[in-house]
């Protein structure tokens, strides 16, 4: 069963009862996934191109390059220069990231225990980063020219972190427990 129908068919109702909803309009749940990776200094063409591949394969979507708006010459930064590439995710192809995000990928990655209870931003939205994008099954490492990490924000329709965590924790995000517990 995808993450998709188990949201709707058991984590939808539960959450219901137990925020005592009145409309199910106003149950929290994931509106969308935005994976952002960022290049370091000046970069060039194949190295963009080679990025924004890794990032399609992973996401199932085509990344946009994001450009500099404005020249900051401390930087070494001009205008209109690419500086990195972002995908946002919604609907079907958010549902299958996410189930292969939390089932798949967080389980490889070495000594992994868990990710950080602390990157909710208060509105109710999860952010969290990874170093390395081999940990993605779709990618064959032997191919990939470069590392890079990336930044995958979760974007919830719940109003406080609280209610945000109990989403993603009923949707099966590994985070980590507390030292001592």
């Amino acid at each position: 069963m995808s993450l998709r129908t188990t949201y709707q068919e058991t984590i939808l109702p539960q959450l219901r009862q137990e925020g005592a909803y009145p409309n199910v309009m106003q149950v929290p749940r994931v509106l969308k996934v935005v994976v952002n990776s960022g290049f370091k200094g000046t970069v060039d063409h194949d190295t963009v191109t080679a990025v924004r591949d890794a990032l399609a394969q992973i996401t199932g979507q085509r990344p946009v390059i994001t450009r500099a708006t404005k020249s900051i010459s401390n930087f070494r930064l001009r205008e209109h220069m690419p500086i990195g590439v972002k995908v946002t995710l919604r609907g079907a192809r958010m549902y299958d990231f996410l189930e292969r995000l939390i089932h798949t990928t967080l389980p490889r990655i070495r000594d992994f225990r868990g990710v950080s209870p602390r990157g909710f931003d208060g509105r109710g939205n999860y952010s969290m980063g990874l170093r390395d994008q081999t940990v993605f099954p779709e990618l064959d490492p032997a191919r990939q020219k470069t590392t890079f990490g990336m930044d995958i924000c979760i974007v919830t329709s719940a109003g406080t972190d609280a209610e945000a965590r109990t989403l993603l924790d009923k949707l099966g995000m590994p985070f980590a427990r507390p030292a001592g517990t």
